[in-house]
């Protein structure tokens, strides 16, 4: 079925958050951030809640700063400066029937914070090398835009059938993965697993973002997540925390049972996810 055809009315996404410091850094350089929008105006969402997809899209992103203490806070104060401008601008393109451009859309907004970050970078030596991961979902009934750079995840987990990677790590490594030279575990211990090729800021030249899109259907769940969590959980280990939880989780949401049991089996790095589920 396309998801297109569906009435509008009928989409609701339910979501929850979640980031902590992890075990062994002295600052949390990892943020996240979802946000309601419509034509006119942009609405910072709270951890946890559901809401229609009726009148209004919601965007929702993990952010992993790098270069200074304040990194990650920046990154998502410039990403949600830059959403309140160029995200209404695209509904109303699409509400008024016109092509909204989403990959252009994506791809500005990922260049202008960008573009902040590397001002800062230069403009302040405290923020000298300052850059981030960004891993952004935007939904509209029935698909969802996604634009990525770093080594965060996107993940989507249909409602049958196996978790699917959506994005692409940003890194020698990532390369090696998905051209078969390496396993998981492999790539997993590999001494430069963390070694990004692209990142917005960090003195890197340009941004060229990962964009695509996803078709959902009622049941779909997608993961947002810094490699906080990728440290503690295997692929598999993500999907059964979200999908078949240990008896003794099912009390928490999805966001801070994934963090939870990544901490549990790591905490090495700052550890930040986001599920968004299809109602």
């Amino acid at each position: 079925m396309d998801p297109r055809s569906e009435n509008p009315a009928d989409f609701r996404l339910r979501w929850s958050g979640q980031t902590d410091i992890g075990k062994v850094r002295k600052n949390n350089e990892d943020s996240f951030l979802g946000v309601q929008f419509d034509a006119g105006e942009v609405r910072l969402l709270g951890k946890t809640g559901d809401a229609p997809l009726d009148t209004a899209d919601m965007a929702f992103a993990v952010s992993d700063g790098m270069g200074g203490a304040m990194a990650g806070e920046f990154a998502s104060r410039i990403a949600v400066e830059k959403i309140t401008r160029l995200l209404p601008r695209a509904f109303r393109q699409s509400a008024s029937g016109m092509n909204a451009g989403f990959p252009d859309v994506l791809a500005e907004l990922f260049v202008q914070i960008h573009r902040a970050l590397l001002f800062l970078g230069e403009s302040y030596e405290e923020c000298s090398g300052m850059g981030a991961t960004l891993s952004l979902c935007w939904f509209t009934p029935g698909w969802m835009y996604f634009a990525h750079i770093g080594d965060s995840r996107i993940y989507y987990l249909p409602a049958f059938g196996e978790m699917k990677q959506v994005s692409e790590d940003d890194t020698y490594v990532g390369w090696l993965r998905r051209n078969g030279k390496l396993n998981e575990r492999e790539a997993r211990d590999h001494p430069r697993k963390n070694v990004l090729q692209k990142a917005l800021g960090a003195g890197h030249q340009f941004a060229d973002p990962q964009v695509g899109a996803v078709g959902y259907e009622k049941g779909d769940t997608f993961v947002l997540c810094t490699d906080g969590v990728i440290d503690g959980l295997f692929d598999n280990g993500i999907a059964d925390c979200v999908r078949a939880p240990e008896p003794g989780a099912t009390a928490l949401d999805p966001a801070p049972r994934l963090v939870k049991a990544a901490l549990e089996c790591s905490g090495r790095d700052n550890t930040t996810a986001v599920v968004v589920e299809v109602l």
